[in-house]
């Protein structure tokens, strides 16, 4: 949800747009007023917010017109510059699982030797 309130309010950052309702190409239209689109299916967690759509609506537009904390910001922004998937270590290892690559940052440095065997050895 942090990453489409991010998405949702791109517009208005860059001011675009007064209102995250005013930018037409947009899924708050679908999340946050109930306008269906055929483009769009609901997130999960979108669902998760209410039982009834009428309540997700509102909870999901109260969210996104929530400021967004400057580190919530920085974080998502960083992970999107590095392409890093946001969000936990089981998350990203989902994400990697999927795609077959890393999702997360790499370790630092290069690969340990490892130490000869006694067999390899003689």
């Amino acid at each position: 949800l942090q990453c489409l309130r991010y998405i949702e309010l791109n517009p208005v950052r860059a001011g675009m747009v007064a209102a995250a309702d005013a930018y037409p190409w947009s899924s708050f239209h679908r999340n946050a007023l109930g306008k269906i689109d055929p483009l769009i299916r609901p997130h999960p967690s979108w669902l998760a917010l209410a039982y009834s759509e009428t309540e997700r609506c509102a909870a999901y537009r109260k969210f996104v017109m929530e400021e967004i904390d400057d580190t919530e910001l920085d974080a998502i922004r960083s992970h999107l510059q590095r392409q890093h998937a946001l969000g936990t270590a089981r998350f990203r290892a989902a994400i990697e699982a999927q795609l077959g690559r890393r999702a997360g940052p790499a370790k630092i440095g290069r690969p340990r030797k490892t130490q000869p065997s006694e067999e390899s050895a003689l």
